[in-house]
């Protein structure tokens, strides 16, 4: 194993054994469901800088996998979507942080009369080399995890994860981001990349990486401020800036102009015309807003026509798009 994966084990093994509720931190509300009732202990082991769990992915009883299982959270909140034995997947490297989460789930078993540890399949395994078979999952998870690897790796890691996805399958992912330029000694340092910091890439070589793979519709659903690297603190000479991420992307047919990405972006028809057509699937009513995916806000503006308002990417995205 590659020397800083074998640190990121490291740290992890030490947040399996001694929960560590500052190693990560996110902003994201932690799902409220009925008759869910999440243990302390994973609360505390929450080692995720946003969510992946969202009930629209998560219909018709899905197989669900989550690479870096943390202390189990996740794995329950998916569970809640999905009450089959082994409908759920979760895969870690770590022997500890596997053990720590069976053991967290016989506590959630007191709480949830609903849930069975045997819905959770857990298994030792390798994201860059994941023992699913192709094309096998509805939703694929990670949730701060491929921002450790390089850039090789990361590769790699959403290959497999695109591999194991069935059609129309969705990756659904939260990493930190970073629009500035991190200096090359911290993006060398071991524990810092283990502690989801000093890996963190610009959002579009993140969403490239993903259409790289293949993935034709890529949604951006949240982003967050999430930690600050300062002179004080860390050896950067400027302040540096991170934010988290929240992604999905389905393993739709890649067209040739590219994927649909949205980032947020709306267009809205004013004016006199009651609506608006423009031969390519995208009808605009007067005065509705339409979510639009970055291509078709170009392919719009590039029209010229007055009466048609394209917002900015707000970076938030919750489905009802045009493509």
């Amino acid at each position: 194993m590659k020397k800083y994966l074998e640190t990121t084990k490291d740290v992890y093994k030490e947040a399996a054994e001694s929960p560590n509720v500052g190693l990560c931190c996110t902003t994201t509300p932690i799902w409220q469901l009925p008759g869910l009732e999440i243990p302390d202990i994973m609360l505390a082991m929450n080692y995720g800088c946003g969510s992946t769990v969202h009930p629209r992915d998560l219909v018709n009883n899905p197989t669900i996998l989550y690479v870096g299982v943390g202390g189990g959270m996740e794995l329950l909140q998916f569970a809640y979507h999905s009450r089959k034995k082994g409908g759920v997947i979760g895969v870690d490297v770590v022997d500890e942080m596997i053990d720590a989460c069976k053991m967290n789930f016989k506590e959630a078993e007191k709480l949830n009369p609903w849930f069975k540890s045997e819905f959770v399949d857990v298994r030792r395994g390798d994201a860059l080399d994941l023992p699913i078979e192709d094309s096998t999952v509805d939703v694929a998870a990670q949730n701060c995890l491929f921002n450790i690897f390089k850039s090789d790796d990361l590769k790699k890691a959403l290959k497999e994860m695109y591999r194991v996805l069935k059609p129309h399958g969705r990756l659904v992912m939260s990493d930190p981001v970073c629009e500035e330029i991190i200096p090359e000694h911290l993006r060398e340092d071991e524990r810092l990349r283990a502690l989801c910091l000093s890996g963190s890439l610009p959002l579009k070589e993140y969403i490239d990486m993903l259409a790289e793979v293949g993935f034709g519709t890529i949604e951006v659903r949240a982003k967050r401020p999430y930690r600050i690297l300062d002179p004080d603190n860390y050896d950067t000479d400027k302040t540096i800036y991170i934010e988290s991420v929240e992604v999905a992307a389905i393993k739709d047919p890649l067209l040739p102009d590219g994927p649909c990405i949205f980032t947020g972006k709306t267009a809205i028809l004013y004016g006199k015309q009651e609506y608006f057509d423009d031969g390519n699937g995208h009808f605009l009513q007067n005065n509705q807003p339409l979510a639009i995916c970055d291509k078709t806000a170009a392919q719009l503006k590039a029209l010229g026509r007055d009466d048609i308002f394209i917002s900015e990417s707000t970076w938030f995205y919750d489905g009802g798009g045009c493509c």
